[in-house]
């Protein structure tokens, strides 16, 4: 097998890689997700034992044990750029020898879990709710670098282009499913479904308006209106279609699960954010030893 190099697989001083600064034995193949640096210890504080305790920039990395399963969880910071990079070295990170630098024969699958906050653009889903993303619509260009027409939503993108009709935009959205496996395990009447939006920014890109007015006026509402398969547009972030895409090119499974913390719809942000983060996170960790 061909060999990366040095330029292509950046390894650091003590032999681990780049961004991360994790070597292969540092992680566990059931990884959760989180967008904040701090919430990594919100997630660890319910482990009975953590044995890693790494970081770099802002990517925190702890791997312990909860109800003898062994997980970790790191933060990516926010938007698919940083999951470009957070999903790249943790495939590398179990699936290439970092000896010979050669991809190895036999492949390791990562379960990763998304525990996000997210807006809601439909008025019907309340503040402080849980939503777990079906499928993901990148409005980012990140799938668009790689060779990702097979695992892509061909369907949902074609209804999607058609209702939204913003190719004088330059806007040219990609769809990606989660994984059905993962889906079914976090089946709960606590949380339910939707299609996510993951947005290239915060704000004209979530057509907020503060001092800079975005080139669409009326972006969530033709967002809210679309359906299809008896789903609709539910929420905003900004990892949820990068996760996906990455995920099942290099062969893993991956879920994003959303608190939702703000209704764009009927302008109402959650009193406590904190509390119902920390239920999510209850939540994803049961579900995951149950």
């Amino acid at each position: 097998m061909a060999q990366f190099g040095n330029s292509e697989l950046i390894l650091n001083p003590d032999g681990s890689i780049y961004h991360l600064n994790l070597k292969p034995e540092d992680i566990a193949t059931t990884v959760i997700t989180v967008g904040d640096q701090g919430r990594v210890s919100q997630v660890s504080q319910y482990f009975d034992s953590i044995e890693i305790k790494k970081g770099k920039r802002e990517f925190i990395t702890h791997t312990g044990y909860f109800k003898g399963k062994r997980i970790t969880v790191i933060s990516t910071g926010i938007g698919t750029d940083n999951i470009d990079i957070v999903f790249n070295e943790m495939d590398a990170l179990v699936n290439i020898d970092f000896e010979t630098r050669a991809e190895k024969k036999e492949k390791i699958q990562l379960s990763i879990i998304r525990v996000g906050t997210s807006g809601a653009i439909q008025p019907d889903i309340p503040v402080d709710s849980f939503l777990l993303s079906k499928s993901a619509i990148g409005m980012d260009g990140l799938m668009h670098f790689y060779d990702s027409g097979h695992v892509r939503n061909k369907h949902l993108e074609e209804s999607l282009h058609s209702h939204l009709r913003w190719e004088s935009y330059d806007i040219k959205p990609y769809a990606v499913d989660s994984d059905e496996s993962l889906v079914s395990h976090f089946t709960s009447n606590r949380i339910r479904y939707g299609i996510t939006i993951t947005n290239s920014g915060f704000y004209g890109p979530q057509g907020r308006t503060l001092r800079l007015a975005p080139r669409i006026t009326d972006f969530n509402t033709t967002l809210a209106s679309f359906r299809h398969e008896n789903l609709e547009i539910t929420n905003h972030e900004m990892e949820t279609a990068g996760m996906y895409g990455l995920a099942k090119m290099h062969g893993h499974r991956a879920v994003s699960l959303n608190a939702i913390l703000a209704n764009r719809a009927t302008g109402e942000f959650s009193k406590q954010g904190f509390k119902t983060i920390d239920n999510l996170i209850q939540f994803t960790l049961e579900k995951l030893t149950s």
